[in-house]
């Protein structure tokens, strides 16, 4: 006979899956996991053996079982997404056991809870395909990379996908105000200077202000505060893993939390202006990104200096050409009510992005 069902999960809330199915009678295992599901934000549904309800077992979004059900579960389905959880590191028949069920992994407590948290985590998020990560920085100062990420997020958001605009940059003065938005409730960078394990990306995304519908990571008015390289990962990460689309904003210097957004990056947008001194600024800045970033492109800005265009910066940068970018003439600016790049949906730049979406999202699903 199955066990009672002794937590039994709410229904799944929008957006987020059903927790994991464990099945185990170890009083001590359970408390183990069920904490650790608590600090995962999943609520388990709790079983002695394979659950007696049609699809029970083959629905569960993960199944962990306790090294003493293995007796009770061996004639279930095989499926994915199994995992063994026991404490006895110096068991070697363990791994004969997790064979026998189909595990798909063997984990020991306490040495396993971190990896165990995150894939619960990742369960109760939902996880599937992780964000479209693009990065934009400028070849030289006032090159308009900050305009070109506002109009990128803008347009992904027009487009209908989960978006998050992230201001990288602690001195270019706030992305939320370009949106319109410093005054908006929400938290900024120095919020998360403290992160160093995994943030939730739930938490995360409704954490943020919400601005012409994409979310906002950008710097408070207060003093400049650093923020470790560690706290740059967790938080990018919990961005990916909600899916759509990420925007970028990166300085034009490279220190460790540049380094790690670079890392997380698909791909990079290098703004270099047709002049020459703007060219040789920007291979300096592609030559330091390029060491971290794989895929990264050149958008290329008129006017020209003579014997200048956008395929000829492109052949002196070394890069592919992203395309021409188009100058915006109705930047946002406080109290002026006037709308963010690209927010209409007309004009050049807003083609040159809607475009440039449709080209980065259709390699990304191909690949």
């Amino acid at each position: 006979m199955a066990g009672a069902v002794t937590h039994e999960p709410p229904p799944a809330a929008s957006g987020r899956q059903a927790g994991p199915l464990i099945v185990t009678e170890d009083v001590e295992l359970l408390d183990d996991l069920l904490r650790l599901c608590a600090a995962a934000g999943a609520t388990p549904e709790v079983h002695h053996s394979v659950p007696e309800r049609a699809g029970g077992w083959e629905a569960a979004p993960l199944v962990l079982v306790g090294d003493d059900a293995v007796r009770r579960v061996r004639g279930a389905a095989r499926r994915r997404g199994v995992v063994l959880v026991g404490r006895d590191q110096d068991d070697s028949g363990v791994w004969r056991r997790a064979v026998e069920i189909g595990a798909d992994h063997v984990l020991m407590l306490p040495d396993g809870e971190q990896w165990l948290v995150d894939r619960i985590a990742d369960v109760a998020e939902g996880v599937g395909r992780p964000a479209l990560t693009v990065g934009v920085i400028g070849g030289r100062g006032g090159a308009g990379a900050s305009t070109l990420a506002c109009a990128l997020a803008v347009t992904s958001a027009r487009e209908g996908l989960r978006t998050l605009l992230v201001d990288a940059d602690p001195l270019g003065g706030g992305l939320d105000v370009l949106l319109g938005g410093e005054s908006a409730e929400g938290l900024r960078w120095p919020a998360f200077a403290a992160s160093r394990g995994r943030v939730g990306g739930g938490a995360l995304e409704e954490s943020l202000p919400q601005l012409h519908s994409l979310r906002v990571l950008s710097w408070d008015r207060g003093d400049r505060i650093a923020v470790p390289a560690q706290a740059v990962r967790a938080v990018l990460a919990a961005a990916r893993r909600r899916g759509g689309t990420v925007v970028v904003d990166l300085p034009r210097r490279i220190d460790d939390g540049v380094a790690e957004a670079l890392a997380q990056l698909d791909l990079g947008l290098l703004v270099a202006p047709g002049e020459l001194r703007a060219v040789a600024a920007a291979g300096r800045v592609a030559s330091a990104v390029g060491m971290v970033l794989r895929d990264l492109r050149v958008a290329v800005r008129g006017p020209y200096a003579p014997g200048l265009d956008d395929r000829e910066v492109a052949r002196l940068l070394g890069l592919p050409l992203a395309g021409e970018l188009p100058v915006e003439s109705g930047l946002l600016r406080p109290g002026e009510g006037r709308m963010p790049p690209a927010a209409d949906g007309r004009g050049p730049l807003a083609r040159f992005c809607k475009e440039f979406w449709e080209r980065a999202l259709t390699e990304a699903g191909s690949a």
